[in-house]
C-alpha cells in the first residue's frame, strides 16, 4: 500500500473521531446518538492501521472484493442510525402530542374559568 494512501486513511480516521467526540463535548451530538458513529470511526481507525484485516474478513465471509465488505458495513451502520433517529422522533412526536393537548386542556379551562370570573356585559351597562 502506498504510504501516502496509508497516512491519508489514519488521519481521515482520526479526524473523524475527533469531530465526534468534539460534537459531543459541545453538546450538539449526544452520546446515545454517537454510539454508532463512534463505532464507525472505531471501525475506520482499526481498517486504517491494519488493511489486511479487510482483506482477512473479507475473505473469511467469502467476499470477493474487501471494499465490498466496507460498503456493507457502512450501509449497515447508517441503516442503525437512521432506525435510532426513527424510533427518537417517533418518542418526540408522541410526546409533542401529549403536550399539545394539555396546553390545549388548559387553554380551554383558563378561557372557562375567565368566563366565571367576568361580570356579564349586562351588569356592566347597568353600573355605568
Amino acid at each position: 500500500m502506498n504510504p501516502i494512501t496509508y497516512a491519508f486513511g489514519i488521519v481521515a480516521a482520526v479526524l473523524a473521531l475527533i469531530a465526534i467526540i468534539e460534537l459531543m463535548r459541545r453538546g450538539t451530538l449526544r452520546e446515545r446518538h454517537a454510539a454508532w458513529w463512534f463505532v464507525g470511526g472505531i471501525l475506520a481507525l482499526v481498517l486504517a492501521v491494519f488493511p489486511q484485516v479487510l482483506t482477512w474478513a473479507a475473505q473469511t465471509l467469502g467476499i470477493a472484493v474487501p471494499t465490498n465488505l466496507v460498503f456493507f458495513v457502512a450501509i449497515g451502520l447508517l441503516f442503525l442510525v437512521n432506525l435510532q433517529h426513527g424510533a427518537e422522533l417517533t418518542r418526540i412526536e408522541a410526546k409533542m402530542r401529549t403536550l399539545a393537548e394539555r396546553s390545549a386542556f388548559h387553554e380551554a379551562r383558563i378561557e372557562a374559568l375567565e368566563e366565571q370570573g367576568r361580570p356579564d356585559a349586562s351588569t356592566q351597562e347597568e353600573e355605568k
